[in-house]
């Protein structure tokens, strides 16, 4: 170890040892000084509050502040030699026993009662009482009054506020905190790479400061203070970047592709049967406008289901058609691609019939590529691409194979966004000679804030309001563990709305018999419950059982293309009347006369996912419902989250309460790209005044000096935040 001054890049192993660095760097893949002091305290524990041990999940590793209250040793049952139990409280009345193995007598006079620790395990339980075994643990001082031992391992806590780092089984909290004194010694700070503009402007305080109060703060106040500095920084890399590559965006050449008067979307617009809704036109201007300027369009569409993003992008393609170039819609799934295919058709009749007896004047073809086509067709679907007969082609990720050619690619439209890889929408994007116009969509509503974190270099536009003729569903929860007569009737109001003349989804988190795939959840969970529900072993249930006498498609990801296909034609032509499905339906399925949605073992899904899920009813005149199955009981968050579901369609609140749920750093591409968030302290619900006076900042600054020449140390800071492999899913949203 060393007495030298470290700087971000110094190796750990020089400044706490070898094995302590080497713990550190295989557990919690922390290499240099740098990487340590930005590993920020998960929390910090206050001598004298209690830590709410009640509140602790069996099988989840903890670290707790708690007071010894008794000690008791009493011999082992199955073999020689004594057990010590130690109960520990939190002050509020929660307990927690924490057992030792073997004849531990200097452990019990260190565990006198009075002491404060950190104590860190797994939470186990036995009977009915929970517990640590074996824990690893630090005393904080003697007795009770709160006052630090002058012991070399607990000098780190002599502070009223104590750090809990995110830790490991071998590398506990306080090891951490321990290293962190140990570097904060010697720390030289990086030269602060905020513009002191900035700094002053928003009374922020240097990073030195910043950096050594987050990790030992001298008060409440200096922590807040800290923190916030410490996220401005995550704020303003993420935004500069965004807005660096808008700034760019703004110079690529693109060809213009103007509306033409007299043209197919004159045609088309005359010839549909309903007034487009005022959202829809306002939305259709702005892209209107983007299409016809010289460098590429990159605008999301967002809007709830069913609001009509279908028909906004099909007249951004005919725009770009009427100007001589292409247009390609990528879908996720076959079954998503084959009925935009035939709802377009449907929809433009003769403008699509391009060759054809009938067509009108001026028509294109519409053209549809999937992996199942046969050999045949594939050729001439593929030869009407390539010599640009085809305005308009539709399909999976099989657009994206070698040999798809397009004569004159002018617009992308990608609809589910979040379904593809960054790497299969750029292999499309790069298909056109300029880059085309991009138009992403998506049916998940998303906050304010991670749009303007995720797509700050996306334009955005919104569909909030429901064509006419749409009707409101209502969602309801099934408690089928306590109330199973609540299922019964659920099944009966199938029948009813079959009767009725009506159609019925019911919907499965797995497929069945098979090894689980991208819509089939692991078997088991961690907790041992049951395997969630299979679409082939419901639908014989269902069909013997209380829906006997009622004609039952299955639909799942394996089937073969052609029979998907088929069996959506049967359903969406009324020859079944219910349709047991996976969440192939999640997305894009349109069949007017469903107006029932069963979702079993709804709380193994996701709130977006519901939300996506129960938008497949409701779809035309008759009221739509949608029904939560759950075994989850009452009070528990899998039932809390679906209450919330069932409570509200309001698409924007529900996203926010699945962003609550997850993990925030995976939107910044943390999840594709298999390493660290860096937004360690951002959040992006609760700092939404943050990011937006973060993105001011950052536009300001743009402007004067666009690739942060006269910022050098600033521009090292982004690119330490928002590396180049992040930086790049930004970009190709």
């Amino acid at each position: 170890m060393t007495s030298e001054p470290s700087t971000v890049d110094t190796p750990l192993k020089k400044l706490v040892g070898e094995k302590t660095a080497k713990a550190l760097a295989s557990h919690l893949d922390l290499h240099t000084a740098g990487d340590l002091i930005y590993h920020f305290p998960r929390r910090y524990d206050e001598r004298g509050e209690h830590t709410d041990i009640r509140s602790l999940d069996v099988g989840e590793q903890v670290t707790v502040l708690a007071q010894v209250q008794r000690t008791a040793v009493r011999p082992m049952r199955q073999r020689r030699g004594n057990l010590l139990e130690v109960t520990v409280g939190d002050g509020s009345g929660g307990v927690l026993t924490l057992t030792f193995f073997g004849n531990q007598a200097w452990r019990e006079r260190e565990l006198r009662p009075g002491r404060w620790g950190l104590f860190a395990g797994k939470v186990t339980e036995f009977r009915g009482k929970r517990q640590l075994n074996g824990p690893e643990y630090v005393l904080l001082g003697e007795g009770g009054d709160g006052e630090a031992a002058a012991n070399e391992e607990v000098e780190e806590f002599a502070g009223a506020l104590i750090p809990v780092y995110p830790a490991a089984a071998a590398v506990p909290t306080w090891v951490i905190a321990r290293c962190v004194r140990v570097v904060l010694d010697t720390f030289t700070p990086p030269e602060d790479p905020l513009p002191a503009t900035v700094r002053a402007a928003r009374n922020l305080v240097g990073i030195d400061t910043a950096l050594r109060e987050i990790h030992r703060p001298s008060s409440k106040e200096e922590l807040y203070r800290a923190r916030r500095r410490l996220k401005w920084d995550e704020a303003f890399a993420v935004q500069l970047t965004l807005v660096q590559r808008k700034h760019r965006a703004a110079d690529w050449p693109a060809k213009s592709r103007s509306s033409r008067a007299g043209g197919l979307l004159d045609a088309f617009d005359a010839r549909l049967p309903y007034e487009l809704t005022p959202g829809q036109r306002t939305v259709g201007a702005e892209i209107a406008a983007d299409l016809a300027t010289a460098h590429p369009m990159h605008r999301l569409l967002q809007g709830e289901v069913g609001s009509g993003k279908t028909v906004v992008a099909l007249r951004a393609m005919l725009q770009v058609v009427d100007a001589g170039g292409q247009a390609a819609l990528l879908a996720p799934t076959e079954v998503l691609a084959a009925q935009h295919h035939r709802g377009m058709l449907d929809l433009l009749g003769p403008l699509a019939q391009a060759g054809e007896l009938g067509a009108a004047d001026g028509a294109t073809r519409v053209e549809l590529v999937t992996g199942s086509l046969g050999a045949a067709a594939r050729r001439r679907a593929l030869a009407e691409v390539a010599e640009g007969r085809a305005g308009i082609v539709l399909g999976t990720h099989a657009l994206l194979y070698e040999g798809v050619d397009f004569a004159d690619l002018g617009l992308v439209v990608v609809d589910e966004q979040h379904r593809f890889g960054v790497e299969q929408r750029d292999a499309l994007r790069a298909k056109a000679d300029q880059p085309p116009h991009v138009l992403v969509m998506t049916a998940t509503p998303i906050p304010r804030t991670v749009a303007m974190t995720v797509y700050g270099d996306l334009e955005i536009s919104t569909l909030s309001q429901l064509p006419q003729g749409r009707s409101p569903i209502a969602s309801h929860v099934v408690p089928a563990a306590e109330k199973p007569a609540f299922l019964d009737r659920a099944w009966r109001r199938v029948c009813e709305e079959v009767a009725a003349g009506h159609q019925a989804y019911v919907v499965c988190p797995r497929i069945g018999e098979g090894p689980a795939s991208e819509e089939e959840p692991p078997r088991e969970d961690d907790n041992g419950r049951r395997p969630p529900l299979a679409v082939t072993e419901v639908a014989p249930l269902l069909a013997e059982g209380p829906l006997h006498g009622l004609r039952i498609g299955v639909l799942h990801g394996k089937l073969p293309a052609d029979e998907k296909d088929a069996v959506m034609r049967s359903f969406a032509a009324g020859e079944l009347d219910v349709l047991v499905a996976t969440t192939v339906v999640e997305v894009g399925v349109d069949v007017p006369n469903a107006t029932v949605m069963i979702v079993l073992d709804a709380d193994r899904f996701g709130v977006s996912q519901l939300h996506q899920l129960r938008g497949r009813v409701g779809r035309g005149s008759a009221a739509g419902l949608c029904l939560l199955v759950t075994e989850a009981m009452e009070g528990s968050p899998a039932r809390e989250r679906l209450d919330a579901v069932a409570s509200t369609t309001d698409g924007f609140k529900l996203a926010e309460l699945d962003l609550e749920q997850r993990r925030e750093g995976d939107v910044l591409g943390a999840t594709q790209s298999g390493r660290r968030s860096h937004l360690r302290l951002l959040s992006l619900l609760r700092d939404a005044d943050l990011i937006r006076d973060a993105r001011a900042e950052a536009i300001g600054l743009v402007e004067e000096d666009p690739e942060l020449d006269r910022h050098p140390a600033l521009a090292a800071s982004v690119a330490a935040l928002v590396d180049e492999e992040r930086a790049e899913y930004l970009e190709k949203g």
